[in-house]
């Protein structure tokens, strides 16, 4: 059997200007959210500019929704995920935001 080299993974990369406490993936319009990936850092938030390991997705074109600690909720839309690689999200990044 051949070695594959096992990259970093999937990492998000928070540029967004709040701490965020909750982030969840979906394929593209389908509102089918995934777990909440903040539950793999370890202190369960990703601060600004801290990155984020993302688990159980293959790569593709996702949405995003990111909860705050204020409970503001936002979205991400097609956000390109590929594999070992960083994608970051920045405040103009984020659509509907409900407060």
């Amino acid at each position: 059997a051949e070695l594959i080299a096992q990259g970093k993974g999937i990492r998000f990369w928070n540029l967004t200007t709040a701490t965020v406490v909750s982030f969840q993936l979906s394929p593209i319009g389908k509102d089918a959210w995934g777990t909440n990936q903040t539950l793999n850092d370890r202190d369960k938030e990703v601060d600004h500019d801290e990155r984020l390991r993302i688990t159980g997705i293959e790569p593709g074109h996702y949405d995003a929704r990111i909860g705050y600690r204020n409970d503001r909720t936002c979205f991400a839309r097609n956000i390109e995920i590929k594999a070992d690689a960083v994608f970051s999200i920045a405040d103009k990044d984020l659509k509907d935001c409900d407060k």
